[in-house]
């Protein structure tokens, strides 16, 4: 009998092997047949399996040469062991720690504003509902975006921490991987679409298992978004525009491939840098934006000005602009929340299709009469 048991073990072996690379190919075909949810974002990927989805986040920061991967794991649920080197989070979460005002709109969205356990300098936020639990106490202050209090985060062991980074080196998210802290690096402020910046709604609806709330909202958004875009498609662009406003010495006009001149370009206005290549913006003399968008007939500002008088003020050759002579100049950037946090900085990323119509109101004043501006005031 003895001369048999080799090779019972070597058929017992054989079936493990042939059960294992079952297993495997069954996760190749679900792979094959998952789809990602995400449609209009660049740098976020959401394809959802059985118990399970992997997210992955690229590009999250400018220049960045690496990608994260993130395994957001349902109770119970069975992952493949190819994916266990990756961060795994468990959902949907109780508790959740955030760094960035972008995200507290869809919190609220998802009305679960109430997981919110704490946020680096919380006088930022503007937002009524959310600034009532930082008043009960709910939601801690807990220290800056690069200088996290990681006593205190530990104190209160959130579930999870979503935060991001601005280049390749930042200690900060070293520590709190070292101190046990679950963490996610999100990059919805890389998206240079619109859309692209609405749609990372659909990570926390992954995160809180409200996957479908989330593409409910978005979609409404898309739809709001198209029709205000629509109602300007057949309307000549008679509005030359310069945007932005000095920042010491420096002018920084927003590139032709930017969120900012797509605005421009879905409004249908004449941006005057929309064929200026590139994403983000580019440091420019006054002497060059004043030779350039002299005589452009609207003006956007960046910025928190109230008047005309309080331009001037902050540069007396602003006065030299034909937008400023004939008072068409407006900004998105002066309401504030109770305790000084810009309400646009917060609520604009997810709500693109009230920016689109502040500025088809801006541009086309005879369209959406009865539209009042959510984010943008005329300077008098």
């Amino acid at each position: 009998m003895k001369l048999y048991l080799p090779k019972l073990t070597f058929l017992l072996t054989f079936f493990i092997v042939v059960g294992c690379k079952k297993s495997e190919n069954e996760t190749v075909a679900k792979s094959e047949i998952a789809k990602n949810s995400i449609e209009f974002a660049s740098g976020l990927s959401i394809i959802k399996y059985e118990g399970y989805s992997v997210v992955t986040v690229s590009n999250p920061w400018p220049n960045a040469n690496k990608n994260f991967k993130y395994i957001l794991k349902e109770k119970d649920a069975k992952v493949p062991d190819s994916l266990n080197s990756y961060t795994t989070i468990k959902v949907p979460l109780e508790s959740v720690v955030v760094t960035s005002t972008t995200t507290i709109p869809f919190l609220e969205m998802l009305e679960v504003e109430d997981k919110l356990v704490g946020f680096p300098h919380t006088d930022y936020i503007s937002s009524e509902k959310t600034r009532a639990l930082i008043d009960k106490g709910l939601v801690k202050n807990v220290g800056q975006n690069e200088k996290l209090n990681i006593e205190q985060l530990i104190e209160l062991s959130p579930e999870l921490i979503v935060t991001f980074g601005v280049d390749n080196n930042n200690p900060m998210l070293d520590n709190l991987k070292k101190s046990g802290l679950n963490v996610l690096i999100q990059a919805d402020w890389m998206e240079q679409s619109p859309l692209g910046k609405a749609e990372w709604l659909k990570l926390y609806g992954a995160l809180f298992g409200k996957e479908d709330k989330a593409k409910e909202l978005f979609d409404k958004i898309v739809t709001s978004y198209n029709q205000a875009k629509k109602l300007v498609a057949e309307k000549p662009a008679t509005s030359t525009v310069l945007y932005g406003s000095m920042y010491e010495d420096v002018w920084y006009v927003a590139k032709g491939n930017s969120w900012v001149a797509q605005f421009m370009k879905d409004a249908q206005a004449n941006y005057l840098w929309a064929d200026l290549k590139g994403t983000g913006s580019q440091g420019l003399s006054f002497e060059k934006v004043l030779d350039k968008a002299k005589t452009a007939n609207v003006w956007i500002a960046s910025g928190s000005f109230k008047s005309l008088d309080e331009l001037q003020k902050a540069n007396p050759h602003y006065s030299e602009f034909d937008a400023f002579k004939n008072k068409t100049i407006y900004t998105l950037e002066s309401k504030f929340g109770a305790t000084g946090g810009t309400v646009y900085y917060e609520l604009s990323p997810s709500r693109p299709d009230l920016v689109l119509k502040d500025y088809i109101k801006i541009f086309h004043p005879d369209l959406l009469e009865s539209y009042e501006f959510t984010f943008a005031s005329k300077l008098n």
